[in-house]
């Protein structure tokens, strides 16, 4: 293991990994000055204990006036957080092989009200309600490994529609409300439109809702998707081959129990139990959903995975790449598994949920040191 500057005895980060993300990211803030507070905040995300606050990192370096420092290049500096976003998914796109891009929630609980987005909100992956932040990352994953390269904060309505409020957190002008949903395509199109990077299918949550207009937005984008949905939304069965082709509009759970003789088992590894193989049985039925007014249906494959051949299917996605296998399909959505596995294990060491302040700008900078933390240790565990 290669000397750990900075980094406490047992950390498992290698500073070679530390020194190569500070070169390549770091060179694109331009200034002497940025380049070295990005380091040292970098590495206080990565060295210090407990909560990474900028008081508490400042503590651990010991520097004179570095509190005072590290908080004028978070919270109020001009650099632009979205170059390091990109150039960080381009780095990893050639040290991990990334395979689709995953967008996972994160609820951030304070109880304060001054920190920008905070309120009284439901977190669907929790299923409960809570207070504090909630935002929508999307990461590059693999089998092996995954790391977040751009986020998204969830805005609440009274955050929106105050004007106090917007003042307060520096919101951009023109950001408008998006449900967790639409922040989820946007984060997406984001990357696929401005980045640059290989696009890659993307997969998220829809159980709530919004499938149509997800559907639509990510298809007209030129994006790859896949997304889980609810056993109970509705579409039609779009091959006359297949039983319920006359039905019309069916549940998507009720559709797989009706072809569950074309079934076929398909073999993957389970991130969260140690890369573990499994084999479960999928099945990918071609489907109609209706279009936009004076459009016709959307085109799309729904996919099922029974874990018990004997049960209903215990996960349901659509998807727009309908000449995709059901086998490449299921494992495509294994890939959560790893987002899962890596936020636990790395995230909130990371500090991905400390922020301490009110500024929109300041929590974007945070989470984009954050997301070079994270990488920084799962590279240097895969290595």
């Amino acid at each position: 293991m290669p000397h750990q500057r900075g980094l406490p005895c047992g950390a498992e980060v290698s500073d070679d990994v530390v020194t190569e993300l500070c070169a390549v990211l770091f060179s694109l803030l331009g200034r002497r000055d940025r380049r070295l507070r990005a380091e040292q905040y970098l590495r206080g995300l990565l060295a210090t204990r407990g909560r990474k606050s900028i008081r508490n990192i400042a503590s651990h370096l010991g520097a004179a006036g570095v509190e005072q420092s590290l908080h004028h290049f978070i919270s109020s500096s001009a650099w632009d957080w979205r170059p390091l976003r990109i150039a960080l998914a381009g780095h990893l796109e050639h040290t991990m092989a990334p395979q689709a891009w995953v967008v996972r929630p994160i609820h951030i609980p304070k109880a304060g009200k001054h920190s920008v987005g905070v309120d009284q909100q439901f977190a669907p992956h929790l299923g409960q309600v809570f207070r504090g932040q909630q935002a929508l990352g999307v990461w590059l994953a693999s089998p092996e490994l995954s790391a977040p390269v751009n986020w998204r904060m969830v805005l609440p309505e009274p955050w929106i529609n105050d004007p106090e409020r917007r003042e307060q957190a520096a919101l951009p002008d023109g950001l408008g409300a998006e449900s967790a949903e639409e922040c989820a395509v946007s984060a997406a199109v984001e990357m696929a439109q401005r980045w640059g990077v290989p696009r890659r299918p993307v997969l998220l949550d829809l159980r709530r809702g919004g499938i149509a207009a997800a559907a639509g937005r990510l298809t007209a984008e030129g994006v790859p998707f896949l997304a889980r949905i609810s056993p109970s939304y509705r579409m039609a069965v779009a091959d006359q081959a297949l039983p319920g082709h006359r039905a019309g509009s069916l549940p998507a759970q009720r559709i797989l129990e009706l072809v569950k003789g074309i079934r076929t088992p398909v073999s993957w590894r389970d991130a969260a139990h140690g890369n573990t193989p499994r084999t479960t049985l999928a099945a990918a039925v071609p489907v109609a959903l209706p279009g936009p007014a004076g459009a016709g249906p959307r085109r799309l494959l729904l996919v099922g995975e029974w874990t018990n051949p004997a049960q209903p299917p215990a996960q349901l996605w659509v998807t727009g790449m309908t000449r995709a296998s059901a086998g490449s399909l299921l494992r495509i959505a294994k890939l959560s598994g790893r987002v899962e596995s890596d936020c636990a294990r790395i995230g909130d060491r990371a500090g991905l949920r400390d922020f301490v302040g009110r500024s929109f700008r300041g929590w974007h900078r945070h989470m984009t040191l954050a997301s070079v933390a994270h990488t920084a240790i799962a590279l240097g565990a895969a290595e």
